[in-house]
Protein backbone atom coordinates (compact mmCIF):
# COMPACT_ATOMS: atom_id res chain seq x y z
CA UNK A 1 0.00 0.00 0.00
CA UNK A 2 1.18 3.51 -1.08
CA UNK A 3 2.53 5.53 2.25
CA UNK A 4 1.31 8.73 0.04
CA UNK A 5 -0.30 11.20 2.30
CA UNK A 6 -2.86 12.84 0.01
CA UNK A 7 -3.67 16.59 0.55
CA UNK A 8 -6.10 19.18 -0.35
CA UNK A 9 -4.38 19.73 -3.75
CA UNK A 10 -4.22 16.61 -4.86
CA UNK A 11 -8.13 16.06 -3.94
CA UNK A 12 -8.74 19.03 -6.05
CA UNK A 13 -6.38 18.09 -9.06
CA UNK A 14 -8.37 14.25 -8.71
CA UNK A 15 -12.20 16.16 -9.49
CA UNK A 16 -10.19 18.22 -12.92
CA UNK A 17 -9.48 15.13 -13.37
CA UNK A 18 -12.54 13.29 -13.46
CA UNK A 19 -14.20 16.21 -15.10
CA UNK A 20 -11.70 15.92 -18.24
CA UNK A 21 -14.03 16.11 -21.38
CA UNK A 22 -11.79 13.62 -22.92
CA UNK A 23 -10.16 11.25 -20.42
CA UNK A 24 -12.52 11.76 -17.61
CA UNK A 25 -15.43 9.83 -16.26
CA UNK A 26 -18.30 9.76 -18.44
CA UNK A 27 -20.38 9.75 -15.35
CA UNK A 28 -18.66 13.10 -13.91
CA UNK A 29 -18.52 14.84 -17.24
CA UNK A 30 -22.03 14.91 -17.73
CA UNK A 31 -23.39 16.01 -13.78
CA UNK A 32 -24.42 19.69 -13.07
CA UNK A 33 -25.19 21.23 -9.97
CA UNK A 34 -28.78 21.01 -10.11
CA UNK A 35 -27.90 17.24 -10.61
CA UNK A 36 -25.56 16.60 -7.46
CA UNK A 37 -27.44 18.45 -4.75
CA UNK A 38 -29.52 15.53 -4.05
CA UNK A 39 -26.11 13.86 -2.82
CA UNK A 40 -25.26 16.70 -1.16
CA UNK A 41 -28.31 16.13 1.42
CA UNK A 42 -27.52 12.60 1.67
CA UNK A 43 -24.08 13.13 2.31
CA UNK A 44 -24.90 15.74 4.71
CA UNK A 45 -27.70 13.87 6.71
CA UNK A 46 -24.95 10.70 6.51
CA UNK A 47 -22.33 13.12 8.16
CA UNK A 48 -24.98 13.92 10.95
CA UNK A 49 -25.99 10.08 11.43
CA UNK A 50 -22.37 9.44 11.92
CA UNK A 51 -22.53 11.86 14.67
CA UNK A 52 -25.09 10.49 16.36
CA UNK A 53 -23.98 6.91 16.22
CA UNK A 54 -20.99 7.98 17.90
CA UNK A 55 -19.21 6.09 15.17
CA UNK A 56 -16.27 8.37 14.64
CA UNK A 57 -14.26 6.07 12.11
CA UNK A 58 -17.54 6.46 9.75
CA UNK A 59 -17.35 10.13 10.85
CA UNK A 60 -13.96 10.53 8.88
CA UNK A 61 -15.35 8.64 5.60
CA UNK A 62 -18.79 11.08 5.68
CA UNK A 63 -16.96 14.29 5.98
CA UNK A 64 -14.66 13.15 3.05
CA UNK A 65 -17.50 12.60 1.24
CA UNK A 66 -19.47 15.86 2.53
CA UNK A 67 -15.89 17.79 1.11
CA UNK A 68 -15.84 15.91 -2.31
CA UNK A 69 -19.27 17.41 -3.21
CA UNK A 70 -17.74 21.38 -2.39
CA UNK A 71 -15.04 20.13 -4.81
CA UNK A 72 -17.57 19.51 -7.17
CA UNK A 73 -19.34 22.50 -6.90
CA UNK A 74 -16.54 24.34 -7.10
CA UNK A 75 -15.09 22.44 -10.11
CA UNK A 76 -17.96 23.33 -11.74
CA UNK A 77 -17.85 26.82 -11.14
CA UNK A 78 -14.21 27.13 -12.03
CA UNK A 79 -14.85 25.70 -15.14
CA UNK A 80 -17.38 28.58 -16.09
CA UNK A 81 -14.60 31.08 -14.63
CA UNK A 82 -16.93 31.97 -11.47
CA UNK A 83 -15.13 31.20 -8.61
CA UNK A 84 -12.60 28.76 -7.48
CA UNK A 85 -12.05 26.59 -4.27
CA UNK A 86 -10.01 28.82 -3.06
CA UNK A 87 -12.41 32.25 -3.61
CA UNK A 88 -14.73 30.00 -1.77
CA UNK A 89 -12.03 29.49 1.49
CA UNK A 90 -11.31 33.35 1.01
CA UNK A 91 -14.73 34.11 1.40
CA UNK A 92 -15.35 31.84 4.03
CA UNK A 93 -12.29 32.82 6.55
CA UNK A 94 -13.22 37.01 5.67
CA UNK A 95 -16.57 36.23 7.07
CA UNK A 96 -16.03 34.67 10.04
CA UNK A 97 -12.90 37.19 11.43
CA UNK A 98 -15.13 39.89 10.23
CA UNK A 99 -18.15 38.07 12.69
CA UNK A 100 -16.17 37.44 15.50
CA UNK A 101 -14.74 40.94 16.63
CA UNK A 102 -14.23 39.16 19.95
CA UNK A 103 -12.00 36.45 18.99
CA UNK A 104 -9.94 39.11 16.10
CA UNK A 105 -10.12 42.31 17.41
CA UNK A 106 -8.34 44.72 14.86
CA UNK A 107 -10.72 42.57 11.74
CA UNK A 108 -7.30 40.75 10.88
CA UNK A 109 -6.91 36.83 10.96
CA UNK A 110 -3.45 37.72 13.13
CA UNK A 111 -5.00 39.68 15.89
CA UNK A 112 -5.62 38.25 18.89
CA UNK A 113 -8.29 39.09 22.38
CA UNK A 114 -6.86 39.47 25.38
CA UNK A 115 -7.12 36.26 27.62
CA UNK A 116 -8.20 38.22 30.41
CA UNK A 117 -11.11 39.94 28.89
CA UNK A 118 -14.60 38.96 29.97
CA UNK A 119 -16.45 37.19 27.24
CA UNK A 120 -20.39 37.35 27.79
CA UNK A 121 -22.58 35.19 25.92
CA UNK A 122 -25.42 37.42 25.34
CA UNK A 123 -23.28 40.32 23.60
CA UNK A 124 -21.69 37.71 22.10
CA UNK A 125 -24.39 36.38 20.70
CA UNK A 126 -26.19 40.01 19.93
CA UNK A 127 -23.08 41.02 18.14
CA UNK A 128 -22.81 38.04 15.82
CA UNK A 129 -26.76 39.13 14.88
CA UNK A 130 -25.92 42.44 14.41
CA UNK A 131 -23.42 41.66 12.00
CA UNK A 132 -25.41 38.74 10.07
CA UNK A 133 -27.93 41.71 9.52
CA UNK A 134 -25.93 43.50 8.19
CA UNK A 135 -25.00 41.11 5.79
CA UNK A 136 -28.36 40.36 4.91
CA UNK A 137 -28.83 44.20 4.04
CA UNK A 138 -25.84 44.77 1.92
CA UNK A 139 -27.05 41.48 0.26
CA UNK A 140 -30.27 43.12 -0.62
CA UNK A 141 -32.75 41.09 1.76
CA UNK A 142 -34.80 43.56 3.05
CA UNK A 143 -37.30 40.93 4.02
CA UNK A 144 -37.30 39.64 7.48
CA UNK A 145 -37.11 36.29 5.84
CA UNK A 146 -35.49 36.55 2.67
CA UNK A 147 -32.60 34.31 3.51
CA UNK A 148 -34.28 31.78 4.87
CA UNK A 149 -34.05 29.09 2.32
CA UNK A 150 -37.43 27.65 0.95
CA UNK A 151 -35.36 24.62 0.06
CA UNK A 152 -34.82 23.67 3.88
CA UNK A 153 -36.38 20.50 5.45
CA UNK A 154 -40.03 21.53 6.58
CA UNK A 155 -39.21 21.21 10.37
CA UNK A 156 -35.55 23.08 10.03
CA UNK A 157 -37.43 25.72 8.18
CA UNK A 158 -40.52 26.55 10.75
CA UNK A 159 -37.59 26.79 13.84
CA UNK A 160 -35.67 29.40 11.51
CA UNK A 161 -38.96 31.13 10.66
CA UNK A 162 -39.64 30.93 14.46
CA UNK A 163 -36.21 32.48 15.55
CA UNK A 164 -36.63 35.06 13.24
CA UNK A 165 -39.83 36.06 13.98
CA UNK A 166 -38.55 36.30 17.83
CA UNK A 167 -36.11 38.25 17.67
CA UNK A 168 -38.19 40.81 16.30
CA UNK A 169 -40.35 40.01 19.79
CA UNK A 170 -43.22 37.74 18.16
CA UNK A 171 -42.80 35.09 20.84
CA UNK A 172 -44.05 33.64 23.87
CA UNK A 173 -42.39 34.31 26.88
CA UNK A 174 -42.75 31.21 28.43
CA UNK A 175 -42.86 26.99 27.59
CA UNK A 176 -45.98 26.96 29.13
CA UNK A 177 -47.89 29.12 26.73
CA UNK A 178 -46.47 27.12 23.91
CA UNK A 179 -47.71 23.91 25.36
CA UNK A 180 -51.30 26.02 25.99
CA UNK A 181 -51.21 26.64 22.06
CA UNK A 182 -50.36 22.92 21.22
CA UNK A 183 -53.44 22.32 23.11
CA UNK A 184 -55.43 24.89 21.44
CA UNK A 185 -54.31 23.62 17.80
CA UNK A 186 -55.16 19.92 18.64
CA UNK A 187 -58.61 21.27 19.28
CA UNK A 188 -59.04 22.72 16.02
CA UNK A 189 -57.66 19.36 14.27
CA UNK A 190 -60.08 17.39 16.27
CA UNK A 191 -62.64 19.50 15.11
CA UNK A 192 -61.38 19.51 11.74
CA UNK A 193 -61.95 16.08 11.93
CA UNK A 194 -64.58 15.74 12.79
CA UNK A 195 -66.33 17.98 10.47
CA UNK A 196 -65.24 15.71 8.01
CA UNK A 197 -63.02 18.46 5.33
CA UNK A 198 -59.96 16.50 4.10
CA UNK A 199 -58.36 19.94 3.28
CA UNK A 200 -59.33 21.66 6.82
CA UNK A 201 -57.77 18.44 8.94
CA UNK A 202 -54.54 18.66 6.98
CA UNK A 203 -54.37 22.51 7.51
CA UNK A 204 -54.60 22.31 11.13
CA UNK A 205 -52.63 19.29 11.66
CA UNK A 206 -49.94 21.47 9.88
CA UNK A 207 -50.55 24.30 12.43
CA UNK A 208 -50.45 21.79 14.88
CA UNK A 209 -46.64 20.19 13.69
CA UNK A 210 -45.71 24.24 13.34
CA UNK A 211 -46.61 24.86 16.70
CA UNK A 212 -44.68 21.36 18.06
CA UNK A 213 -41.35 22.53 16.42
CA UNK A 214 -42.50 26.12 18.67
CA UNK A 215 -42.26 24.16 21.74
CA UNK A 216 -39.48 22.21 21.02
CA UNK A 217 -37.47 25.65 20.18
CA UNK A 218 -38.45 27.01 23.76
CA UNK A 219 -37.22 23.81 25.24
CA UNK A 220 -33.60 24.36 23.69
CA UNK A 221 -34.24 21.47 21.47
CA UNK A 222 -33.65 20.68 17.82
CA UNK A 223 -37.50 19.69 16.40
CA UNK A 224 -35.33 17.92 13.32
CA UNK A 225 -33.30 15.76 15.55
CA UNK A 226 -35.95 14.86 18.20
CA UNK A 227 -37.95 13.56 15.17
CA UNK A 228 -34.81 11.06 14.53
CA UNK A 229 -34.85 10.54 17.71
CA UNK A 230 -38.26 8.99 17.77
CA UNK A 231 -38.21 7.82 14.30
CA UNK A 232 -34.59 5.40 15.58
CA UNK A 233 -36.99 4.98 18.35
CA UNK A 234 -40.25 3.54 16.34
CA UNK A 235 -37.52 1.35 14.62
CA UNK A 236 -35.86 -0.21 17.31
CA UNK A 237 -39.23 -1.17 18.91
CA UNK A 238 -40.87 -2.46 15.66
CA UNK A 239 -37.84 -4.64 14.89
CA UNK A 240 -38.71 -6.46 18.29
CA UNK A 241 -42.38 -6.63 17.30
CA UNK A 242 -41.42 -8.35 13.85
CA UNK A 243 -39.50 -10.70 15.29
CA UNK A 244 -41.70 -11.48 18.18
CA UNK A 245 -44.38 -12.01 15.33
CA UNK A 246 -41.46 -14.49 13.26
CA UNK A 247 -40.76 -16.66 15.92
CA UNK A 248 -44.00 -19.05 14.71
CA UNK A 249 -45.52 -19.43 11.89
CA UNK A 250 -48.64 -17.83 12.16
CA UNK A 251 -49.41 -15.85 9.46
CA UNK A 252 -51.79 -13.10 11.26
CA UNK A 253 -51.41 -11.66 14.60
CA UNK A 254 -54.43 -10.34 16.35
CA UNK A 255 -54.03 -7.12 17.83
CA UNK A 256 -53.49 -7.69 21.13
CA UNK A 257 -50.62 -10.00 20.23
CA UNK A 258 -49.03 -7.13 18.60
CA UNK A 259 -49.91 -4.78 21.83
CA UNK A 260 -47.90 -6.65 23.80
CA UNK A 261 -45.24 -6.97 21.17
CA UNK A 262 -44.76 -3.50 21.67
CA UNK A 263 -45.37 -3.09 25.04
CA UNK A 264 -42.23 -5.64 25.56
CA UNK A 265 -40.04 -3.67 22.92
CA UNK A 266 -40.57 -0.47 25.40
CA UNK A 267 -39.70 -2.15 28.46
CA UNK A 268 -36.54 -3.59 26.72
CA UNK A 269 -35.80 0.36 26.95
Amino acid sequence: MSSTKYTLENLMYLMSRLRDPETGCPWDIKQSYKSITSSTIEEAYEVVDAIENEDFDHLREELGDLLFQVIFYTELSREESRFSFHDVVHGLTSKLVRRHPHVFPDGTLESRRDPNSVMDDAAIKASWEDIKQVERESKGDKGVFDDVPNSLPGLTRAAKLQKRAAKLGFDWSESAQVLDKVGEEFGELQEAFESGDADHTASELGDLMFTCVNLARHLGRDADELMRQANQKFQSRFTHVHNRMTENEESMHSSDELEVFWREAKERE
